[in-house]
C-alpha cells in the first residue's frame, strides 16, 4: 500500500508535457525506478556500499527527503510527492519519491548518442548551471570542503573503495598511474584551491551530473537526481559540478561537446582558472564512476566491467593532460633557447618566462645596460642572482596555482638549477630539463643578425659564459640547427621521458 506523504502544489506544465511510453523499470547499483503513465516512482534499494548506506527504512527515509528537497532547486516541476509503502499491519516498511515522467526522447544521453545538436541545449545547460551555483548556499562548512585536504580525502576514499577490483576489472599499472598523478597535483595545488574558496566557488552543488538524468525540453533543460546521501560530497567547486557532465560527453563519444560545455560554463560563471583543474575534476569524476561501475559489476551487470575500464582511461588522459610540469629551457647565447622555450609554451599552453625580460624589470637596470661584458652590469653576480631569484618567486606561484611554465634562461649556474629543481619538488610539479646546444659559428651569427630581441648578451658574453657554465647532467641536449619544429619534437620526447608519472606516494 502507497500512501502520500505530502501534495508539493507542483503541477506539470502544459509546455513541458511528457511522452507517455509504456511502463518500464530502470535500475542503478542504490536504487530502482518504475515508470507508469506520466509518473516515475523511486525506490532506494536496501544496500550498503559503506560510502553509502541505505540498509534500514530510517536511512531510506531521510535519503528520500532529501532528494526531494534537494532536487527541486533544479527541477521544481519534476520532484512532486514522497510516498509511504505500508504493511500488512499499517507499518511503514518503505519510501517513494514521486516524479512527473520526463520524455525518453529528450534525454541528453539519447540525443547525444543519435548525433542530434544539442549545442543549444548545452549552452543553455551551462547558463543554468552557472546561476544555480552563483546562488547555492555556501558557507564555513561548504568550504571545507574544497580544501586541498578535502580533495584528497575524497581520492583517497575511492581508490580503497576501488582496490578490490584492481587486477580483475581494474588494471594495475592504470591505477597506480591515477593514484600517483591525482595525488601529486593535489598536494602541490592547496593555494588555488585555497583561492578558489576564496572567491566564492565552492557551494552546495548538485554532485552527480549525468547526461541521463538531464532533459533538454522546449522551455529549458531539466536536471534531476542530485547527490543526496551524503552532503559533504555535494560541497563542490561549481567547475567540478561542471567537469562531472563534461567526463559524462566524453564517456558517450562527445569530447567536443564536453570541451565546449566547459568553456560555456567557465564564461558565464566568471571561472577563469588554469586548464589543469579543469582537467583534474574531470578525471576525478571519472574515477568516481569507474569505481561506481565496479560496483555494478560486483552486483552482475554484464557491462559494468567494461565502462569501468573506459572510465578509468578517461581518469589517466586527463590526469596526463592536466599534470603541471616545469620546463629549463638553457644553453649560452645564440643557442636557439628562446626559440624552443616559446615554442614548447605555445605547443603546452604553458606560461613562458624569460630572465631576459625579467632583467630588464629589476631596479637600475637601465643604468646597467651601458655595461654589456660578463660579470658587469645587468650580468654581474648578484644582478643575476636577483634574476633568477625574481623568475623563481613568480614560477612558484604560478605552479601552485595549476599553471605549467617554461623558464628561458642560460641555467649557467648549478645553483639556480637547483633553486629551481626545489620549487619543483615543494609543488609536486613534474620537472624537465633541456639545453640548447649549437656550434660556435653558429650561435655568433644568430646573435650578429638579431634585430629586436631583448637579449643583451652579445658573442663576447657568450664565450666568457661558456668558461663558467657549471656541468648539467641532469639536462637533455637538443640540438637546435635543425628545423624549430623537429628542435620541438626532441625537446617534447624529452620532456614527456622526464615528466613520466610519479610514484605512487
Amino acid at each position: 500500500m502507497v500512501h502520500a506523504e505530502e501534495d508539493s502544489g507542483i503541477r506539470p506544465s502544459p509546455r513541458t508535457s511528457t511522452d507517455v511510453g509504456a511502463a518500464g523499470i530502470a535500475e542503478s547499483h542504490c536504487a530502482v525506478v518504475a515508470f507508469i503513465g506520466d509518473r516515475a516512482y523511486k525506490v532506494k534499494k536496501p544496500v550498503d556500499f559503506g560510502f553509502l548506506d541505505f540498509s534500514t527504512v530510517q536511512a531510506r527515509e531521510t535519503a528520500c527527503r532529501r532528494e526531494l528537497e534537494l532536487n527541486r532547486r533544479l527541477a521544481p516541476d519534476v520532484y512532486l510527492d514522497l510516498c509511504r509503502v505500508l504493511d500488512g499491519t499499517g507499518g511503514t516498511c518503505d519510501w517513494i519519491v514521486v516524479m512527473r515522467r520526463m520524455p525518453p526522447s529528450r534525454r541528453l544521453s539519447e540525443l547525444v548518442r543519435t548525433g542530434a545538436d544539442v549545442r543549444p541545449d548545452l549552452e543553455k545547460l551551462a547558463r543554468l548551471l552557472a546561476s544555480f551555483h552563483s546562488t547555492a548556499r555556501s558557507g564555513p562548512d561548504v568550504a571545507a570542503e574544497g580544501r586541498a585536504s578535502a580533495l584528497r580525502r575524497r581520492w583517497v576514499d575511492n581508490f580503497a573503495g576501488a582496490e578490490r577490483f584492481v587486477g580483475t576489472v581494474l588494471d594495475r599499472g592504470q591505477f597506480d598511474e591515477i593514484v600517483g598523478l591525482a595525488l601529486a597535483y593535489v598536494d602541490g595545488r592547496g593555494r588555488l584551491l585555497d583561492e578558489r574558496i576564496g572567491r566564492g566557488y565552492v557551494v552546495d552543488g548538485h554532485g552527480d551530473l549525468l547526461a541521463e538524468d538531464i532533459f533538454c525540453l522546449p522551455d529549458g533543460p531539466r536536471v534531476l537526481d542530485c547527490l543526496e546521501f551524503d552532503d559533504r560530497l555535494r560541497y563542490v567547486d561549481g567547475l567540478d559540478d561542471a567537469a562531472f557532465l563534461a567526463m559524462d560527453l566524453e564517456r558517450l563519444g562527445a569530447p567536443r561537446l564536453a570541451h565546449q560545455f566547459l568553456r560555456w560554463y567557465r564564461e558565464f560563471s566568471g571561472a577563469q582558472v588554469a586548464d589543469s583543474l579543469a582537467h583534474h575534476y574531470t578525471a576525478y569524476r571519472a574515477f568516481v564512476r569507474a569505481k561506481v561501475a565496479c560496483l555494478r559489476a560486483a552486483q552482475g551487470a554484464a557491462e559494468a566491467a567494461d565502462a569501468a575500464q573506459q572510465l578509468s582511461g578517461i581518469a589517466v588522459r586527463h590526469l596526463r593532460a592536466g599534470q603541471v610540469r616545469l620546463l629549463l629551457v638553457g644553453g649560452l647565447p645564440g643557442t636557439g633557447k628562446t626559440t624552443l622555450a616559446g615554442g614548447l609554451a605555445d605547443q603546452l599552453g604553458a606560461v613562458l618566462l624569460r630572465t631576459d625580460v625579467i632583467r630588464k624589470e629589476m631596479p637600475g637596470a637601465d643604468d646597467l645596460a651601458t655595461h654589456a661584458g660578463y660579470g658587469q652590469g645587468l650580468y654581474n653576480g648578484s644582478q643575476v642572482h636577483g634574476t633568477y631569484e625574481a623568475m623563481l618567486t613568480r614560477c612558484r606561484a604560478l605552479l601552485e596555482r595549476g599553471e605549467t611554465v617554461v623558464l628561458d634562461a642560460s641555467w649557467s649556474s648549478a645553483g639556480e638549477r637547483e633553486s629551481a629543481r626545489s620549487i619543483a619538488q615543494d609543488t609536486h610539479s613534474a620537472l624537465a630539463e633541456l639545453r640548447c646546444v649549437a656550434p660556435r659559428e653558429v650561435a655568433e651569427a644568430r646573435i650578429a643578425g638579431r634585430y629586436g630581441d631583448v637579449s643583451d648578451a652579445t658573442a663576447d658574453v657568450a664565450v666568457a659564459m661558456s668558461r663558467h657554465f657549471d656541468d648539467w647532467p641532469q639536462a637533455t641536449d637538443v640540438d637546435t640547427t635543425r628545423p624549430p619544429d623537429e628542435s620541438a619534437r626532441e625537446a617534447r620526447s624529452a620532456i614527456e621521458a622526464a615528466t613520466s608519472p610519479p610514484a605512487v606516494l
